[in-house]
């Protein structure tokens, strides 16, 4: 068997600019690899590379064609552990490349099968959750109509971007404009742990789910303190990037919040996903802001979650592939009329 891969960098644009604690986001450049059989059918992967990892699109750019090499080596998509284990020999860094490999040749592997990825995990697609939608820091108003229009999209969970000195008014606002929406928030490391239990005060007076990576991520000590006394549960992001880091997480969180983009690749969010299990902890699976090339492939795992934060492709104004619906929250696998992830491009 032969493989030939192939690479496209794409700039999408943002439909609204996005604003987390650390900066503001206008548009997303991903990578997008294709691995094909001699056959012709092509496997579809995307990388969202994160500078707050230690990526960039040159990056990937750069180690992306000899990560291929070590596919068409193999020479066969249903090798993936063994395309896995050697692409890592050739980086043990830039998750997100190898990320963009690993999810290819899944899809390839599962087309050639006729099969949609869960189906090649034996997984149950009806074991689901809904997906949250991201509201960005933004003027109040501004926020208050992002809520209200989410709402009355039929988006059930709306997580919320907080970090400054305007949390409680966001926080109302959301709550206002959507009185019957799970909330849950998340201040991408930007309070003190002493913060953090205050405003977990009342954020549960708010009814907010749980607080995402309340503190930086390198002050696990504060981790555990705002663990140990907040009034609602503790996701870790920012600490938890791959499964190594979950035993040291194990006592100072309640949920892992794994990204494909940081694990490197489908199999080892799947030892993540079992590695948080072991250990007693919830799991999420989040993303960056990416194309359905890669965004398809994390909903599959979706039978695996307790949690899914998986609207990065909805907060573009275009995105180049069509992949699984997750519009109104629910994560619509594919069936087996539309083999592997179920990204294709929008163009054909």
């Amino acid at each position: 068997m032969s493989l030939e891969g192939s690479v496209e960098r794409v700039t999408m644009e943002l439909d609204e600019p996005f604003t987390i604690s650390r900066g503001t986001q206008t548009d997303a450049e991903n990578l997008i690899v294709r691995v094909t059989d001699e056959a012709g059918m092509t496997g579809v992967g995307g990388a969202a590379p994160a500078r707050h990892y230690g990526e960039t699109a040159d990056t990937v750019a750069d180690l992306l064609p000899e990560l291929l090499s070590v596919v068409e080596d193999v020479g066969d998509p249903h090798a993936f552990t063994e395309i896995e284990a050697r692409m890592k020999t050739v980086v043990r860094d830039n998750p997100a490349a190898r990320c963009a490999v690993s999810i290819a040749v899944h899809d390839l592997a599962a087309k050639r099968l006729g099969v949609p990825l869960y189906r090649l995990w034996g997984l149950d697609p009806s074991a689901t959750p809904n997906t949250s939608f991201t509201i960005g820091i933004d003027t109040t108003d501004r926020i208050r109509e992002k809520a209200a229009d989410a709402a009355a999209a039929g988006y059930p969970i709306l997580k919320v971007k907080l970090g400054g000195d305007r949390d409680r008014e966001i926080v109302e606002a959301v709550r206002e404009a959507a009185p019957d929406a799970t909330i849950r928030v998340d201040a991408n490391e930007a309070w003190t742990p002493r913060e953090a239990v205050a405003k977990s005060e009342w954020l549960a007076e708010l009814g907010v789910e749980f607080i995402e990576q309340p503190v930086p991520a390198d002050d696990p000590a504060g981790l555990k303190f705002a663990y140990e006394r907040s009034a609602l549960p503790i996701a870790a992001d920012e600490s938890c990037v791959t499964a190594a880091d979950i035993p040291a997480i194990a006592d100072r969180c309640d949920i892992a919040n794994l990204k494909l983009m940081k694990t490197g690749g489908l199999l080892e969010a799947k030892r993540a996903v079992a590695t948080a299990r072991s250990h007693g902890l919830e799991v999420m699976l989040g993303c960056m802001i990416e194309s359905n090339a890669s965004i398809a492939a994390g909903a599959h795992l979706g039978p695996l979650l307790d949690y899914a934060d998986l609207d990065g492709s909805l907060l573009l104004a275009e995105d180049p592939y069509e992949g699984v619906d997750v519009t109104g929250g629910p994560l619509r696998l594919n069936d087996a009329d539309r083999a592997g992830t179920g990204a294709r491009p929008l163009d054909g």
